[in-house]
């Protein structure tokens, strides 16, 4: 009765975000892979996610920080899907996408078997990505199934990354990373902070002085700067990144 248990309800307005254009649109465009129409079926973006799309497909790193359902991890997908389909490489991790709760890593991967569906209804053959959850929650023998033979994309959480760089059992698929590796994804990046952030940081660090290639670094956050102008903003935004990834970001990288 006097509210304290159960609380009125939270009644808000919700931003709306400015419309870009369509996936089509860009494939029309030769931004991205013409298989993104299959992936994306009739997929219109938001302004923020055509910005960020095509700093990917240029190579630059970028970090994009919007609101709650605005449409972040299909900017760092549509990067990645566009990149590796497109063009031949080798087998092996070509990106690794880290999440600070294992409830995250759950959720984007029904998001990324939905389309791979997209992508069998449309053209009637198998989704030609490979990727798997890599963490504690998944049984032994699966996890030496993984390690026997590396998917495209990885989904991980940091915690699993660092052993992953450490543990004898994991050398094949540290073999497949320094090979292969083109993206490192960051979801949530503003969780990193404090010791937590510096252990990241770290590992970043390692990871990059081991990899063959350079790495495109990708982080996404529904908040991570809050006072001044949007230009000031921004450059906090890109302090972090560059803390964090050990990339320099520009403002431009910052979406």
């Amino acid at each position: 009765d006097e509210g304290r248990l159960w609380p009125e309800p939270l009644i808000q307005f919700n931003p709306t975000f400015e419309k870009g254009t369509s996936i089509s649109r860009l494939v029309e465009d030769n931004i991205v892979d013409n298989n993104l129409n299959h992936v994306f079926k009739g997929y219109d973006l938001y302004r923020h996610q055509v910005e960020a799309i095509r700093k990917g497909v240029e190579g630059k790193s970028f970090i994009v920080t919007s609101g709650t359902g605005s449409g972040k991890s299909l900017t760092f997908l549509a990067t990645i899907f566009s990149d590796l389909l497109k063009n031949s490489y080798t087998d092996g991790i070509k990106a690794i996408l880290v999440y600070p709760m294992n409830a995250l890593i759950n959720s984007q991967e029904e998001e990324i078997n939905k389309y791979a569906e997209n992508y069998l209804k449309e053209t009637g053959s198998e989704f030609p990505l490979s990727y798997a959850k890599y963490t504690g929650q998944e049984a032994g023998d699966l996890r030496s199934e993984i390690r026997e033979t590396p998917p495209d994309i990885l989904l991980t959480n940091y915690m699993m990354l660092e052993l992953m760089m450490t543990r004898a059992s994991e050398r094949s698929m540290r073999d497949s990373i320094f090979s292969n590796l083109k993206y490192l994804v960051y979801d949530e990046l503003h969780t990193y902070r404090g010791r937590q952030g510096a252990d990241v940081s770290l590992l970043n660090r390692r990871i990059h002085a081991s990899c063959d290639k350079n790495v495109i670094c990708i982080g996404t956050s529904a908040t991570m700067a809050s006072g001044g102008n949007l230009k000031e903003q921004k450059e906090t935004v890109a302090n972090v990144g560059k803390q964090i990834f050990d990339k320099n970001f520009d403002v431009s990288q910052i979406i």
